[in-house]
Formats: structure tokens, sequence, C-alpha cells
């Protein structure tokens, strides 16, 4: 029985020699199923909430086959980039039966998966999660309903954005700014819900006094957000689970406190939508390198898909040893490539030496500061992140229709942004022509800070 096969790059990281793109092997595989002549149908399908369902179909090796052997990894990683992505409580496996049960074993409440099924099933939709092994056939059609959030510049709007480190909030009148106030504040530390629901209700009333009314609050935050519950969000990690419950309402309840439409989404999805603005066109899809990889996405028509974009959980890395996150317990994922966790791992191979005691964005600026002297190990830091983004745009390629792909966060400031974008590029050109197009660069002016708020501010639509 044949295993699957890891394709080396045409284009290695410099630090990393041992990287495997997913890209690359992904192609290999789909071809070798092509040219066997033998390929069935696998499809599939992730239920979400109100009956929506993402689908997505391929082909593999029927059972019995010399190779069927490697659907059985090539099936796993798949499901695990489309749960992140797409998010789901249930999930189809339509194609066939060994690969049906191996990823119902695997995304078991005991199997290696076990994160995965927990935190979809209890944490994000509340329900247990279901593996449901079947033909291709029977797998549900799509039924995706993207919402027309954002782009609403009328009235007198407040947009807040929550951070980890601060929180900072607008008032916007028509589309423009006439207040921004950013406070430093630690939410992780405070387990009491009401803490929260006081600190944002402080930022908003700050911003609403600048205006002569309030019309709508738009806001972003991180964490994943479903219908305005931040189900699970690592600036409430401090609130126990028994007083949860208040969490996933607090946005709702400042809704009925300050008595106007409000529309909170997903800090990475507000990023997509600031650099749609700014572009003035659709197919964003924004990756932020901070303390996480946090992704977001506009679609051609300038709409939100109601998916997770959890893209630090997405694989980006087939190679056997590949690092491990310490909260999934899965390897290759992307938190550990685009973050400042790549560049703490990646330190020591470069020879840059990072101080021991201080905080993570102490320890960041340390390394930035030895890329910004002339350090050229540090500088193979940020080519190596740029090698792995040069990659994994081409593996997100099969998954967004993608034309810009901007990236942000602290990890891109100075010099190492440009080297990621030089060095990206150089993949896309050299190994993947077909997406040489795909405009990847860093937010202009117009979508930073300001901006993000004016986005946020713009996602409620005013009742007529």
């Amino acid at each position: 029985m044949e295993a699957f096969e890891l394709v080396p790059p045409g284009i290695t990281p410099p630090l990393d020699p041992g990287f495997r793109p997913p890209a690359l092997a992904n192609r290999a595989f789909r071809k070798g199923v092509a040219s066997s002549g033998a390929g069935v149908p696998l499809a599939i399908g992730l239920e979400r909430n109100n009956g929506e369902v993402s689908r997505y179909d391929t082909m593999v090796f029927p059972d019995g086959h010399p190779r069927a052997a490697a659907n059985l990894f090539y099936a796993e990683r798949l499901v695990k980039t489309l749960l992140w992505q797409r998010g789901a409580w249930k999930v189809f496996v339509g194609g066939p039966r060994s690969v049906g049960e191996h990823i119902r074993s695997v995304y078991s409440r005991s199997g290696a998966r076990g994160f995965d099924n927990a935190f979809m099933g209890d944490d994000v939709y509340e329900k247990d999660f279901t593996v449901v092994p079947c033909a291709a056939g029977d797998v549900p059609p799509a039924n995706e309903r993207s919402r027309p959030l954002g782009g609403h510049l009328n009235g007198c709007r407040i947009g807040f954005d929550l951070g980890a480190s601060d929180r900072k909030v607008s008032a916007v009148i028509d589309g423009r700014a006439v207040f921004s106030e950013e406070v430093i504040w630690e939410p992780r530390k405070h387990s009491d819900p009401e803490y929260h629901y006081r600190e944002i209700l402080a930022g908003l009333k700050a911003a609403a006094a600048k205006m002569p009314r309030v019309d709508a609050i738009g806001g972003s935050s991180a964490g994943i957000i479903v219908d305005n519950r931040p189900m699970v969000a690592s600036l409430f990690r401090g609130v126990p689970k028994e007083r949860y419950h208040h969490i996933r309402g607090i946005f709702l309840r400042i809704r009925d406190e300050m008595k106007v439409p409000l529309e909170v989404i997903n800090d990475g999805d507000v990023t997509a939508l600031a650099g749609a603005m700014s572009l003035e066109d659709g197919a964003v899809l924004g990756v932020a390198l901070g303390s996480s990889e946090a992704g977001g996405y506009v679609n051609r028509e300038g709409r939100i898909n109601p998916w997770l974009n959890e893209l630090a959980f997405m694989p980006v890395d087939y190679q056997p040893g590949a690092p491990v996150d310490e909260w999934s317990g899965d390897k290759g994922t992307g938190v550990l490539y685009f973050s400042q966790q790549c560049v703490f791992r990646l330190a020591p191979k470069a020879g840059v030496g990072l101080p021991s005691g201080v905080t993570d964005a102490e320890k960041l600026k340390a390394a930035q500061k030895a890329l910004e002297s002339g350090h050229e190990g540090a500088a193979d830091i940020w080519r190596t992140i740029g090698c792995y983004l040069g990659y994994s745009v081409a593996h997100y390629a099969d998954f967004y229709d993608a034309k810009h792909v901007l990236i942000l966060g602290r990890c891109t400031s100075g010099r190492g942004g440009e080297l990621i974008i030089e060095e990206a590029g150089r993949v896309l050109r050299g190994e993947f022509p077909e997406l040489a197009g795909v405009n990847i660069q860093l937010p202009d002016e117009k979508s930073r800070r300001v901006g993000q708020s004016i986005a946020a501010a713009s996602l409620p639509a005013l009742k007529r």
C-alpha cells in the first residue's frame, strides 16, 4: 500500500529545509488520481447553524486500489482545513467507506482530533459534533448565505475594535472619523463579565458624546463570533466556564442598552473589509501575523461569508517533524508559521538571541531590531516566513477565491513585511505561475487604524 507522497518545495525556506507544502502534495495527489483513471468522488459537507451547508468536492482512489491508503492522510488534512475555514458541527464524508470511517474515528472525542471535536461541538455550535460517513450522492448540496455587511457610511456611527492589549473606538459621521480613542486594557486577567461589559460600554459612550446622535454600532473582536455572540475568544478566557454565557450575550445586551442596530464580527473579517473598501474591490483575503495568525475574507461580490476563517488552525506544513501547537495538539498549523511564535521558533536557527524574562512583544522587537540593524540571520527569519506564505497562499487558493492577499500585524512591521512579500511573490512566480497575478500587499495608509474603525462602523445597514 502506497503512503501519501510529500513533495519538497522548489524554493526552500532558508531556516526550514524539511518544510513540505500542502499545495504541492495535494496537487500531486490529485494528479495521481486523475492519471490513474480510477478516481471516485469524495464530497465533504459541513453543516453549521440554521441548516447552512458548505460543500467541497474532489476525487480520490477507490477502496481496494493499490494507492487507496494515500486517501486517508489527504482526506484528514482536507477535513481539518475545511473545518477551520468554514466551521461545522456535522461533517458529511461522502465517498469510499474507509475514508468516512477514518474521519469518524480520528475526529471522535477520544481520537487524535478530539480537540476539534470539543471545540466545534461544545464551544462554537453548542451541539454534539458528528461525522456522517455516506455515499457522495448523499452529501447535502451547498446552502451558503453570504451577508452584505459593511460599506454603509451614512449617518452617525460608532466603530470599535477589541484587542488583547487595547480597545479602540471611533465616532464616524458619514464615513469620516471625528473622534478616536485607544485605551489600554487587560481583558484576559478579568474573570467578571461585568468588567468587560462596563469597559466596552464606556468606550461606546465616549464616542457617542462626540456626535449629535448614534444611528448604528459596528465592532470587531478577536475570537469566533457567531450571530453577534462571541462563542470562543481569548480576550475573555479569564471568565470561568460557568459564567461564560454572560459573555456570549454581551453584545446583544449592549445593543439593547444603546437601542440601535449593532453588528460585531471577527477582527480578521473587518480587516479584509477595510482592505476591500480601500481597494474598492472584492475577493480580499486578510492574513494578520500577530500573537497568532488571524484571517478574514470578503468575497468577489463584496460580501462576508458566515465562515470562521480561523487560519491559525489550518495545516500549512505536512512534514512529519512539523512543530506542534500546544493548544490543539496538532502539528504544522498556521499559528506556528505566521505569528510571533514563528519568529521565536526560528530565531535560534538564525543565530538571533532573544532576551528572557520579558514580554513577547519585547522579544519580537528585539528580533526586529536585529533585522533592521542588518543581521543576515534575522533576515532569514522573515525570508522563511515569506516562503511559507507563498506556498500557503497557493494552498489557500484551493479554498478561497482571492485576487488580493492583505498581510498585516506586528510581525510585518518595518523591513520584515517587505521581505515577506518579496519572498512570497518569488514563490508564486516560480512554482505557481497561474497565481502570479494574486496581489500580496501590506495595507495602505487608507486601510490602517482609522480605516479599520470606519470599516467596523460601516457594518450595520440603517433601516429605511
